[in-house]
Parts: structure tokens; C-alpha cells; sequence
């Protein structure tokens, strides 16, 4: 199954994510998205074709799934990485999007966006893998992404998931519904 969006934005990511949760065997994304596709001089229709039969039935795959649980068992666990991936404003909490501003304790910033080159389409993979390593986000670790509702989550996911890491999961509560429950931990930077 081929996804994309107008760049390799957040929409088709959170595609990607969906399929894999529900097992299925071959997802891919357009790399750059609509824009790399029409930048290459390929051709477009507005002409919708039917999709193809498929026996295909889904089955979730719980281990590319977080619940606030899920999280809140992993805090302090050296094992595993909380990554946070929305704006800087939103991280140290002078945006609040939620009850109460702030993030997850102990966890690793780096926004959705610098997966992204100017083209919309994603940085090599030399250049994700040192930015993720700098920030402690590391392949023999568990990896739980989060944003606002997992969309942001699922990009950082995709990233992740290109560069080969065996063990990711989207919060898909994400912070909206970590900063409304007040019975859980915050941190404001």
C-alpha cells in the first residue's frame, strides 16, 4: 500500500502507523510526498480507479501501540526513550494545548519537523540517525513517540522506522490526554 500527502507530512505518516498497527505486510510512503511526485514530471489524473480486492484483514500489532500506561510503567526506565515531538513552545509548556502545559518527565525533545529537508521530502538517513543519536534516541532502546494527538508522533515513527529501529510506539493520547489528567506527572522546562 503506497501512502502520501502534499510532502512527507504528518497525514501519511499517521497512515503508516495505522497500517503497521494493523499488520499489514507491505506499507510504503512517498518520499517528498505530491510534490516530489509532480517535481519529477509524473503523471496525475483526477480519474479515481478502484482499489484492488484484497483478503487482507488486520491485526493489531500491540507492540507498535503506547497507552498513557504504557508510559507512565516506562518513566525513569534507562531502557527506553519518551520522545516528545512537538513545538519547542509546547515542550517547555508556554503553549498549552491541553489542562496543563508541560511534557512527559524525562523526555527527549526533537520536533516532527527537522525530519524534513526544504523539499518536504525526508533528510538522509545519516543525517536523521546523528540527530536522533545526539538527542540519546538510540536503536537498542524502546522508543514511544508523542505530540498533541499522534499525528507529529507518527512522523517521528516513520523516521525512526526508516532508520531501522526495532522498537517504536505511538502514544496515540499523546499529550493531550497526558496534560488533562491531572494523576499524572508533568515537567515544565
Amino acid at each position: 500500500m503506497a501512502l502520501y500527502d502534499e510532502q512527507s507530512g504528518m497525514r501519511a505518516a499517521r497512515a503508516f502507523w495505522f497500517l503497521e498497527y494493523l499488520g499489514h505486510p507491505r506499507v510504503q510512503v512517498l518520499d517528498g510526498g505530491f510534490g516530489a511526485w509532480l517535481a519529477a514530471g509524473l503523471p496525475v489524473t483526477r480519474e479515481a480507479a478502484p482499489p484492488p480486492k484484497s483478503s487482507w484483514a488486520g491485526v493489531p500489532q500491540e507492540q507498535t501501540i503506547a497507552s498513557w500506561r504504557d508510559v507512565k510503567a516506562r518513566l525513569g526506565n534507562p531502557d527506553v526513550v519518551i520522545l516528545d515531538t512537538r513545538s519547542d513552545a509546547e515542550h517547555d509548556g508556554t503553549m498549552v494545548r491541553a489542562k496543563r502545559g508541560g511534557a512527559i518527565p524525562g523526555a527527549v525533545h526533537v520536533e516532527w519537523s527537522r525530519n524534513l529537508g526544504p523539499d518536504g521530502a525526508f533528510k538522509p538517513a545519516a543525517e536523521l540517525r546523528a540527530m536522533y543519536e545526539a538527542a540519546g534516541v538510540t536503536p537498542d532502546k524502546e522508543v514511544v513517540t508523542y505530540c498533541q494527538g499522534g499525528y507529529r508522533a507518527a512522523h517521528a515513527y516513520l523516521a525512526l522506522r526508516l532508520l531501522g529501529y526495532p522498537r517504536v510506539r505511538n502514544y496515540t493520547g499523546s499529550w493531550k490526554e497526558w496534560g488533562d489528567r491531572e494523576d499524572l506527572p508533568i515537567e515544565i522546562r
